[in-house]
C-alpha cells in the first residue's frame, strides 16, 4: 500500500474587535507610554482595568495613571519560544505588580538566563519607540536605578480597535483515499471512488459510502469537463485573497461524479457565470504541479450548450 501523504497546515487569520472604553483608554495609555490601572470598589488598583469589579460587579470607571515600574511576584522560563512571542530567544514571563497596583499583570521580561531574575526583583518598562496601542509597546527589564528616558506622547485619537492575529498550525494526515486522489492530480487526473452498493462516485473519495456505509474500493478518473450546479460571487476583499473580486466560486458537478467539486471559475465575467453552465478544468503549467487540488489553476467555460436541469438539480 502506498504511504500516505501529510502535510503541515497554518490556518490563520487577523480578528478585528471594539476595546470599550476601559480596555481602549488602557491601551490609549500604553500608546502614550503610560501604564494605566482602574480602581476598584475595595480601593485596589488593577492592572489591566477589568470593565466591571470582580467583587462588587460595579462598572470601573475611575483610572489612575501609574509609574513603569514593578516588583516580580512569580515567574516562569521560556526556553524555546514560539511565533508570535516578544522575543525570539529565551526569556521570561512573569506576575509584575506595578507600582501603586494592588494586582499582578502578566508580562514579560527581557533577562538572559533564569539566573538572572527573581521573585521580588524590581523591574521597570522598556518602551518601543514606535507605540501603537498594544500590550506589544513595552517589555519589562531589570530596574538598575537609572533614570529613565521620558517617552513623548504618541499623537493620534484615543484606540478604539485593536487587531489580533489568530493562528493555528497543524500537521495534516490524508487518508489513504485521499493520498492517492492527490497523487492522481500529480498526475493529471481526477480520480474518484465509486459505491459498490448504489453505484455512486465521489470525489474528493471519502472512504466510505455516507449512504451505505460500504468502503469505496472502486477507483474511477473523472472526466475533467462539468456543470456549475450553485456558485457565489466573492465581491469582498480579505487578507490574503489572490484573486481580485468579483469572482466566482462555484460548485461543478463532473461528468461521472455524483458529488460536485468546489473550484474557481474564471476567464468569464463574474456576472455570466450561471447554474447549468458547462466548464472544463484549466490546470496551472506542469513543472508548477503538486499533489494540490491547486494543480488545477480554476474551471473555464467549455463550448458547450448548458446542461438541462434535470441532469443536475438533484445534486443541488
Amino acid at each position: 500500500m502506498s504511504r500516505t501523504l501529510q502535510a503541515p497546515v497554518t490556518v490563520a487569520f487577523d480578528y478585528t474587535r471594539s476595546t470599550g472604553p476601559v480596555i481602549g483608554r488602557f491601551l490609549t495609555g500604553l500608546r502614550d507610554a503610560t501604564i494605566v490601572g482602574g480602581r476598584l470598589a475595595d480601593g485596589r488598583v488593577a492592572v489591566p482595568p477589568p470593565e466591571f469589579d470582580p467583587v462588587s460587579h460595579q462598572a470601573v470607571t475611575e483610572f489612575v495613571e501609574l509609574p513603569d515600574t514593578g516588583t516580580v511576584t512569580s515567574w516562569t522560563w521560556v526556553s524555546e519560544p514560539v511565533a508570535g512571542q516578544p522575543f525570539e530567544r529565551p526569556f521570561a514571563w512573569a506576575l509584575i505588580t506595578v507600582d501603586g497596583a494592588g494586582t499582578p499583570w502578566l508580562h514579560a521580561v527581557d533577562v538572559a538566563s533564569p539566573d538572572d531574575i527573581e521573585t521580588g526583583m524590581r523591574v521597570r518598562a522598556r518602551w518601543s519607540e514606535e507605540r501603537t496601542g498594544s500590550v506589544n509597546d513595552l517589555v519589562f527589564e531589570p530596574d538598575t536605578g537609572d533614570r529613565a528616558v521620558a517617552q513623548t506622547p504618541a499623537a493620534g485619537d484615543d484606540v478604539s480597535r485593536i487587531v489580533t492575529p489568530v493562528g493555528l498550525d497543524y500537521h495534516y494526515a490524508a487518508s489513504p483515499e485521499e493520498s492517492s486522489f492527490f497523487r492522481g492530480l500529480a498526475e493529471g487526473r481526477i480520480l474518484g471512488q465509486r459505491c459498490p452498493k448504489c453505484r455512486k462516485v465521489y470525489v474528493p473519495p471519502r472512504g466510505a459510502c455516507p449512504t451505505d456505509g460500504v468502503p469505496t474500493a472502486e477507483e474511477v478518473e473523472l472526466s475533467q469537463v462539468g456543470t456549475v450546479t450553485t456558485f457565489c460571487i466573492v465581491n469582498v476583499p480579505f487578507l490574503g485573497q489572490k484573486i481580485k473580486p468579483p469572482y466566482v466560486s462555484a460548485y461543478v458537478l463532473l461528468d461521472g461524479a455524483d458529488i460536485a467539486l468546489q473550484h474557481l471559475i474564471l476567464d468569464i465575467p463574474a456576472e455570466e457565470v450561471r447554474m447549468g453552465m458547462r466548464v472544463e478544468a484549466v490546470w496551472k503549467p506542469r513543472e508548477e504541479w503538486g499533489t494540490s487540488i491547486e494543480n488545477i489553476s480554476h474551471f473555464a467555460p467549455a463550448d458547450e450548450p448548458d446542461a438541462d436541469f434535470d441532469s443536475y438539480k438533484h445534486h443541488l
